[in-house]
Formats: C-alpha cells, sequence, structure tokens
C-alpha cells in the first residue's frame, strides 16, 4: 500500500506537470525548493566542498532533462536523491573511494561558555571523522533520515533497498556514531 502523499509532494507533481507543459517558473521553484537539501546531502555524503555545487547543477540539469522518466512512485525529492546520488558514486569512482567529509558547517559555540564551544567542535569533529569511516549506505540512509528527514519508504526507493534494510543501515550508523560520542 503506498502512502499517502504529503502536501509538498502534490504540489511538486503539480510543478513537474506545470514545467513538462512548458513552464519554466515552475523548473524554478523546483530548483529553489531543492538545491539547497540536494546539496547538503552530497556535502554530508562525501563530496569535496569544491565540488557540491557542480554536482548539484548537474543533478538538476539531469533531472530535468529525464524529467519524463519520473513517474511519481516515490517523491520528487527522494527522485533528485537517487540522481544526486548515483552523480557522487560515479565521482567516488573516479576518486577511487578516497572521502573526504566538509566541516565548515560547525554550530557556531555560544560565546558564554567558552569550554563549551571547544567540546561542541571536537566532538563534531568526532562525528564528521565517524562518518566518514560509515560503509557508504549508512552514511546515506543516516544523512537522508537525520539531516534530510526522509522516511524510511523514500530512503529506500532513492538507494535501491528495502525500508526494513534502511532501517537497519540507519541503526548501524547511530550505533557506530554513538561510539564515538560516549
Amino acid at each position: 500500500m503506498t502512502p499517502p502523499r504529503t502536501e509538498s509532494e502534490e504540489t511538486d507533481a503539480r510543478l513537474v506537470e506545470a514545467y513538462r507543459s512548458g513552464d519554466e517558473r515552475a523548473a524554478a521553484e523546483l530548483v529553489r525548493r531543492h538545491a539547497p537539501m540536494l546539496g547538503r546531502f552530497l556535502a554530508g555524503a562525501g563530496a569535496f566542498p569544491s565540488e557540491v555545487e557542480d554536482l548539484v547543477q548537474e543533478a538538476l540539469f539531469r533531472a530535468f532533462r529525464r524529467i519524463d522518466s519520473w513517474r511519481g512512485d516515490a517523491s520528487f525529492r527522494s527522485w533528485l536523491l537517487t540522481i544526486g546520488g548515483n552523480l557522487l558514486k560515479d565521482e567516488h569512482r573516479r576518486r577511487k573511494g578516497r572521502t573526504v567529509i566538509s566541516i565548515e558547517d560547525r554550530d557556531i559555540p555560544d560565546p558564554s561558555d567558552p569550554s563549551g564551544g571547544v567540546v561542541a567542535d571536537e566532538l563534531a569533529d568526532r562525528i564528521q571523522a565517524g562518518l566518514g569511516k560509515l560503509p557508504r549506505l549508512q552514511r546515506e540512509v543516516f544523512l537522508m533520515r537525520a539531516q534530510q528527514g526522509a522516511e524510511y519508504q523514500d530512503i529506500a526507493k532513492a538507494l535501491g533497498t528495502t525500508p526494513g534494510a534502511a532501517r537497519v543501515h540507519f541503526h548501524h550508523a547511530i550505533k557506530a556514531l554513538k561510539g564515538l560520542i560516549e
């Protein structure tokens, strides 16, 4: 049984139909809505910071070039994440699996607690290092669930797995990252 569509998914579907009918404003709205999320996903999944913008643009270019292949089985967002994830896999193959994860988007320390900022920075460094050590599927599931708030059903469709497997990957990622914190 397919879960009911959310309002944003229905709006995305209407925007895709409008774009298919020639409305360029619909494409601009889809880009505005999804490009930042795609960039965060790619950066967290191991894209070099200098490559994130290019990967986002290439993913959007491919999505709009192949917009007729989106059937609406999955949300537009998860379809776009699939395209971005595939581009990143290609990039990893080209780089032979070397992974660098950006830590530029750290939390700003509380100026009233000098030691809190140091502790937060150290914790963020350990978590980022831990993300880089996770197997690819665990890292991608964790980022899609924790960073994007994606449902297991959408994660499974985007990554070509099952919702149950996505839950298991998320659980293992959490367990590994908790080990770094404790």
